[in-house]
Parts: C-alpha cells; structure tokens; sequence
C-alpha cells in the first residue's frame, strides 16, 4: 500500500518546503539567515494580556473543556469589537463563533458548506488555505485572477457564466496576503450585489484589518446593507495583538452559516483552553495603546524595507496594510522565476522570502516579503541583497551550470 490517501492525492506538493529544506540546513551550517519568509510576529504579546492569561489558570476549574465555539464573554467581546471598530451590530449568540485561529475557521467553514464538486470562486494570487480548504473538503476551485482588486471583481461574472455546476461561493481577502492590497467599502457594495445577482454565499478574510499604515482603516464587507443575508468574515487577534501561537478567531456574520460552522466544530473540537479566551476577551475589552504600537512597527520596518531595499538596487512597492510586501523579482533574475530566485537567495545572500508561484500561478515573478526582522537586520538584508544583484551574471551561470550537471 504506498498510494497517497485520497485527501492527500488533492493537495501538490507544498511549494515553501523547498526554500524551508534549504533555510534548515543553511542554519545547521552556522549561516545567519535573516528570514522574511513566513508571516509569523516576532514582538511579544502585550502584558495585560498575558497577564489575565496567567491570572485565569490559576482556577483549578480552568483545564475543564470549554464551549467549542467560544465561551459567551469572548464572543460577547468579538462582537464588541464589531460594534466600535465597524459600527456592525453582532448577536453574540448566532453571529458570532470564535475559532482555533483564522485558518482554522476558514477551513471548517469550507467543511461546513461544500459538497463535493461544488464550485469556489478564488482568488489568484492567494493565502493557500483560501482554495486548499475547500479543496480538502471536495470543493473545485474556480481561479480568478486578483493581481488587483478591480481585476478580481471584473472577472467574477465571467467565471460564474463559464463554470458547471455554478459557483456556490466568493472568497474576498483584503487586506490580502500575500498582495498587500486593500479596497474601499465601495468595493464590497459591488461585490455583495455581484454575490447576490450570482446566488453566491461570501467569506471575506479581514485577518490583516488592523495593520494598515495610510491612516486609512479597512473597512469590513458586514458595513454593507444587507451583506448578513450571504456573507461572513473571517477575522483574527494573530496580528492585531502578536498573538498568533495564541490562535484566537472568529467568524461573523450570517447567522445561518455561523450555526452550520458551530455544528462542525461540535463534532470536532472543544474549544481553546479556557484561560487563552478569558485572556482574548481582556484584548479586545482593554486598552488598544498596544494596537497602535504594533502597527507603528510594522510601519517603521515597510519604510525601512521599501527604502533600503531601493538604494539595494530592488524597488519594492510600498504596502498600505498588511504584514507584507509583495514585490516583483529583480530585473536581473525575473527569466529565473520566483522558485529558483527565492533559492538563490537564501544560499547566496542569506535572505529568505516567499516565492510567488506558492501563492498561485499568478503569483509567478513575484515573492512575498515579511516584516517580521528588526530594521537593524532589513539593513543588513539590503546590504546583502545589493552584492547579490550586482553579482547576478555570476550567480545565475553557476546556478545553470549545477542545473545542467544535475
């Protein structure tokens, strides 16, 4: 018996292994990699809230199971939170189901609403999880170009004209991961009449919602009248809070589809540790002086990063939310694609990023960049990154040669 199961056979093989084999090994030479790779807050999670975390084990009541779709304080908060960020009124009870992280919660909404062949309309460039959970679940996933919001949307109809069966849901992500882009409340007023003219349920990703640096917060697509009737959000304190190991969600929203949600979860899981949602609850309910800080640092590292990087010889558009920068690949190395690039490097420059084509096929001749390392050490990446262009005719032919002796 050595056939992949069925589930397995759905899922290629993973494209970031092949950077993550080389990082490991490079660091188990000694090397200093200076990593922008994986999206994962390096900054600690404030004390108040680690704080109330501690306080609350301390009951020896508080390693029983808890509610698998939250307990009532936190939804209450989540729902809180809605209220003064968005000016959306949520029903704790039906509106709101906290997950095991953002991730979490949009794969078993994925498990709650497909049926197997049903048709998931997708963005391209995407966070993996947006077509792959739905692919594990029996899902097909309709691609649709997204390298800009205008492109995405202008594109839907077409792929619900031209797909058998029709589409049966829209995924939205924005701010997104891995582009950076975001849109106006306009946007999702025209992408919640499309849903609607097209008989579509919506999930729309805000995971990112509050690391924006314009001084131009993302709306939510539940401002929009009547988005409750088709559409959900997925929503998360992994960044918001540097609480991603934490994993602390939600999905909001459509009531009918919060209870199909809950009923899966039932069958699944208890819920986080008791203490890890008393504690979110003081995060969302607490002071947000925290919020602002971390955001301030991101801000502080995109500057760095964008300005660095351009005297390096590397022009990296400047992000207006997210974690990330998502840039082209260098002149020099764009006939290499973002694989052998993102390869190239980490062994010749020590600097890890994202290759594109990980993120989809449209993603190719671009990499993600996180701004997950100090500006002491992005400085450093740029100083790296300057040899490694000017030295580009050098590093390429080496790179052809091993191929071809391969």
């Amino acid at each position: 018996m050595t056939a992949d199961f069925h589930r397995i056979r759905r899922l290629p093989p993973y494209v970031f292994e092949e950077v993550n084999r080389i990082k490991a090994r490079l660091r188990g030479q000694g090397v200093d990699i200076i990593d922008f790779g994986m999206g994962n807050p390096d900054m600690p999670t404030p004390q108040h809230i680690v704080d109330k975390l501690v306080e609350t084990s301390r009951d020896p009541r508080s390693g029983r199971y808890s509610a698998s779709k939250g307990i009532p304080g936190l939804r209450k908060a989540m729902a809180g939170y809605y209220d003064r960020r968005f000016g959306v009124k949520l029903n704790p009870d039906t509106e709101v189901i906290s997950t095991l992280g953002s991730k979490e919660g949009f794969a078993n909404l994925a498990q709650a609403l497909t049926a197997p062949g049903d048709v998931i309309i997708c963005p391209n460039p995407a966070y993996p999880i947006h077509a792959f959970g739905f692919i594990m679940a029996g899902g097909v996933i309709r691609h649709v170009p997204a390298l800009s919001p205008e492109q995405y949307l202008s594109n839907i109809s077409r792929a619900v004209k031209h797909s058998v069966p029709p589409p049966s849901v829209l995924i939205l992500s924005y701010p997104s991961n891995p582009t950076a882009q975001t849109v106006d409340l306009d946007f999702y007023k025209d992408a919640v009449a499309l849903a609607k003219k097209h008989d579509l349920l919506v999930i729309s990703d805000v995971a990112y919602g509050e690391i924006y640096f314009e001084d131009n917060p993302p709306p939510s697509i539940l401002q929009v009248d009547g988005a409750k009737d088709i559409a959900v959000e997925v929503n998360s304190l992994s960044k918001t809070y540097a609480m991603a190991g934490w994993r602390v969600g939600m999905v909001v929203g459509n009531a009918r589809i919060c209870a199909a949600l809950a009923r899966v979860k039932s069958y699944l899981d208890y819920g986080a540790y008791t203490p890890v949602q008393v504690a979110a609850a003081a995060a969302l309910n607490g002071p947000q002086d925290c919020v602002e800080e971390i955001r301030g640092i991101y801000k502080g590292r995109r500057d760095t990063l964008v300005s660095s990087m351009k005297r390096a010889g590397w022009d990296i558009p400047n992000p207006p939310a997210s974690m990330f920068a998502w840039a082209k690949i260098p002149p020099q190395f764009e006939a290499a694609g973002s694989m052998l690039f993102s390869r190239l490097l980490i062994e010749e420059a020590g600097v890890a990023v994202a290759p594109g084509i990980g993120f989809g096929e449209y993603g190719e001749g671009y990499v993600r960049i996180g701004l997950v390392e100090n500006e002491h050490r992005i400085k450093q990446a740029a100083r790296n990154v300057k040899k490694f262009i000017a030295n580009a005719d050098q590093i390429l032919a080496k790179a052809h040669n091993s191929l071809d002796q391969g």
